[in-house]
């Protein structure tokens, strides 16, 4: 397997405007691009540092504080970028990771998958 380049950090936040401005006005990110999406009442906002888009920030209501698991507060998921996201999966399951199927992002239209460590903390290959 051949990463590039870690592609985005995900992060769920209990209070979305809160961590924006924290993003934004703390740290110094810049907001690339927001997105309500009213099926899941969730905002999803795009930030990038120093030019570089790095972290998705996420809302979602009503969600438990978890240890590591999919939609619930704090980190999301870690992302790696790779140019083959389909021979990646490839491998990946030939040395026994379970993965799941390929998806479409269907905001960026590329390619991508998760997968999970030994601790179960979800993991994403993204097509570059």
């Amino acid at each position: 397997m051949l990463i590039n380049r870690v592609h985005h950090i995900a992060i769920i936040a209990s209070d979305y405007e809160r961590s924006k401005r924290f993003y934004v006005d703390v740290v110094g990110c810049t907001l690339e691009a927001e997105y309500f999406r009213a099926e899941r009442d969730s905002w999803m906002g795009k930030l990038a540092l120093n030019g570089e888009y790095i972290l998705e920030l996420f809302s979602f209501p009503d969600t438990p504080p978890r240890r590591s698991g999919p939609e619930a507060l704090g980190l999301r998921h870690l992302a790696f970028e790779v140019d083959d996201v389909p021979g990646t999966r490839a491998e990946l399951l030939g040395t026994g990771v379970a993965c799941e199927e390929l998806r479409v992002d269907p905001n960026t239209h590329k390619a991508m998958f998760f997968f999970r460590d030994p601790d179960g903390l979800p993991l994403e290959i993204y097509q570059s």
